[in-house]
C-alpha cells in the first residue's frame, strides 16, 4: 500500500470516528435540552398522602439548573419535610436518563425515560415519580404507587417559577 493510501485510510478513520463521536454529543444534549421545562428557581407547596388522603401539607424550595455544560440537571429540593439533592442525565449507551437521588439517609439511582412531555422516573414497577408542566405554566412532581392494579397518589409537589 502506498503512503498515500495510509494516510488516506487513516483521516478516513478518524473522520469516522470524529462524526460518532459528534453525533452522539448532539444525541446526549438533545436529550438533555427536553428537560429545559424543569430549570428555575421554583417555590410552593408539597403535600404528602397516606392511602391516597392527604396528611400533610407546607412549604417547598426547589433550584433546578444544569451544570457540566448541560450534561447533567442538578435539583436542589428542601421542603418541611424532605431535603434532597438529585441529578439527573442521560446515558448513551443505556439510551435512558438515570435520576440519583441522595438525602440525609443515603442515596439511589432509578431508570427514567421522557414521554409525552413529562420525565418519569420508576422507582420500582410500583412506584414512580412524573415532573410535568401545568397549563399555567408551573411545575409539578407528582408520586404514586401501584397498589391493587390501581395508582394511588403517595405525594405531589407544586411550583410557580420565580425567575
Amino acid at each position: 500500500m502506498s503512503y498515500q493510501k495510509v494516510v488516506a485510510y487513516f483521516f478516513f478513520i478518524v473522520l469516522v470516528f470524529l462524526n460518532n463521536s459528534i453525533f452522539s454529543q448532539n444525541l446526549k444534549q438533545e436529550k438533555m435540552e427536553n428537560l429545559n421545562y424543569l430549570i428555575g428557581e421554583w417555590v410552593g407547596t408539597s403535600k404528602i398522602y397516606e392511602n391516597g388522603v392527604l396528611v400533610k401539607q407546607g412549604s417547598a424550595y426547589e433550584y433546578i439548573s444544569y451544570d457540566l455544560d448541560k450534561n447533567i440537571l442538578v435539583i436542589e429540593l428542601n421542603t418541611e419535610f424532605l431535603q434532597l439533592h438529585t441529578i439527573i442525565l442521560y446515558d448513551e449507551n443505556d439510551q435512558k436518563y438515570y435520576y440519583h437521588r441522595f438525602s440525609k439517609n443515603g442515596a439511589a439511582r432509578y431508570s427514567a425515560e421522557f414521554k409525552d412531555g413529562q420525565l418519569i422516573v420508576w422507582k420500582d414497577d410500583k412506584t414512580r415519580f412524573f415532573f410535568r408542566n401545568t397549563p399555567d405554566g408551573g411545575f409539578q412532581e407528582r408520586g404514586e404507587q401501584l397498589i391493587n392494579g390501581k395508582w394511588i397518589i403517595t405525594f405531589e409537589d407544586t411550583f410557580v417559577n420565580t425567575q
